[in-house]
Formats: C-alpha cells, structure tokens, sequence
C-alpha cells in the first residue's frame, strides 16, 4: 500500500512509490573560473628617496615573485604572466625629475647632483598620469628621462646601454599589447619596430664599449652572460660576424650549461639566418 496510495485516481499515479524524505537533488553549479589577475595585482606602492633631492616619493614596483615567469626573448626580456615588469624598473623623482633604473637609483657624486639639478630639473616637464599602474605611454616616458638623465650624468657606458635595452623590450611590449587588441596601425607597427631596432643598435654598441674598460659584474650580470646578451643583441642588429665571434667564446668558456645551452640555440639561428640571407 504506501501513504501514497489511491493517488491514481487524483490523476497523480506517476508519484505513487514516491520517497516522502528522499534526498532532495541539488542543480548543478557551473564551476567559477578564477578571477584573472590585474596589473594592479602585480605592483605595490614602494618609497624611495632621491639620491639628487633628498625628497621622499613613492613609486609603483613589481611584487617580488607575484607574477609567473613564463619565458624568455633571445635579448633575455623576460615574459611574465599579467604584467610586463620592464615598464616598472625606473624611478622618477617627482620634485627634481631625477630618474634611473632601480639599480641605479643610488648616491651620486657632487658633481653629478649639480648636472641633474642644472640641466634636468628646472626643464622636464612631466606628464599627467591617472592610471593605477604604468601605462606604455608613461612608462616609455620614464625611460626616456633616465637615459637623459644617464647622459648628463655622465654614466658608465653599461649603464646607458642597459637603459637602451630595457627601452627597446618596453617598446617590444607596446607592440605587443596593441597586437593583441587589435589596436595597431601598420604605420604605427613599423614606427614601433624602427624605434625598438634604433635601441637595441644602441644597447649593442653600448655593451661593446662597457667590455673594453668595465669590471665584472656588469649591470648585474657575470662576463659570460654579458658575451651572450651581446652576441645576442649583434644577431638582432645584423652583425652576425660578430654574434658568431661571441657564441664562440662562450662555447670556449667555463660558463655554465644554462648560457651555454642559449648559446648553441643562438648558434643554430645564426646559421638559419646566413642561410636565408643566401638564398
């Protein structure tokens, strides 16, 4: 029999064997995706004082291991998940508009603070920012300051080099945001491109110098990954003779397996290039 007998002839038939408790069935959620990370995620407000003014100012930097390194452009720009952290290595003081790469953004000589404090100071005009984060446009113009900033301060030729460096992966990282959106004009790819290839010629002949008078390490980096930055950068510019001479002595070299493995690779695109060149 059952409580729910006699439900057929009420026309309910189907729910006579009905479980009166069964476990009610609970729908089914669509998994939530995680939230993508922001830029914003990524950086932090960080004081600074100006080694020129004595002021304190704040500036956004990157968290230290918040981003996942992914991978790495022949010239060593490293390529992180959410955020290009090359737009973040330069410090802008506010007040005298001195700016350096963070590694650099220390004491400075007398002589020094005087150049910055005649030729910098009362002429930069800086730009009006809003954002949460370094844009491309602002970031690039922080970049350009601290390698004025470089030149009047007559700094070491390694130094300005590296500026011209980090420049040429900021404008690489420009290029490449408007890619993906879309965004990018063939005029402005090609303005894009000549600008890049303009700072790593730059950078090449900068390093080259730095090695004939310069003690290792060199912005931060021993003797055989300064050769493979180098040989690297006379691949990018076309000096394939001389990124051939490099490669060669850093297989020549105790360097250890990590750049000499990034050297066989260069090698390798060496001779694809010499081969397309011939043909």
């Amino acid at each position: 029999m059952g409580i729910f007998s006699g439900l057929k002839n009420l026309g309910l038939g189907d729910l006579e064997g009905s479980d009166l408790f069964a476990a009610e069935e609970k729908p089914e959620q669509a998994a939530a995706e995680p939230a993508q990370p922001e830029e914003k995620d990524f950086i932090y407000d960080k004081s600074f004082t100006c080694p020129v003014c004595d002021s304190t100012f704040t500036s956004r930097v990157m968290k230290t291991g918040k981003a996942k390194l992914v991978s790495m452009d022949l010239d060593l720009r490293p390529r992180y998940v959410g955020i290009d952290a090359t737009k973040y290595d330069v410090e802008l003081c506010p007040q005298c508009k001195f700016a350096a790469l963070t590694r650099y953004f220390t004491a400075m000589s007398a002589s020094q603070i005087h150049m910055i404090k005649e030729q910098i100071t009362p002429k930069v005009k800086l730009q009006p920012h809003s954002e949460d984060y370094y844009t491309y446009e602002e970031a690039i113009e922080r970049y350009k300051i601290a390698l004025v900033c470089a030149m009047v301060k007559k700094a070491k030729n390694s130094e300005k080099a590296y500026i011209c460096l980090k420049s040429a992966w900021l404008l690489r990282g420009y290029r490449e945001e408007l890619e993906s959106k879309r965004q990018l004009l063939p005029q402005k790819r090609e303005e894009l491109m000549q600008q890049e290839m303009e700072y790593l010629q730059n950078a090449f002949k900068g390093f080259v110098e730095a090695q004939k008078s310069e003690r290792y390490p060199m912005c931060g980096m021993d003797e055989y990954t300064m050769d493979y930055l180098t040989a690297a950068l006379a691949y990018e510019v076309g000096e394939l003779d001389m990124a051939s001479q490099y490669v060669s002595r850093i297989l020549a070299s105790a360097a250890n397996n990590r750049v000499k493995d990034k050297a066989r690779d260069l090698k390798e695109s060496i001779v694809a290039k010499r081969k397309e060149m011939a043909n």
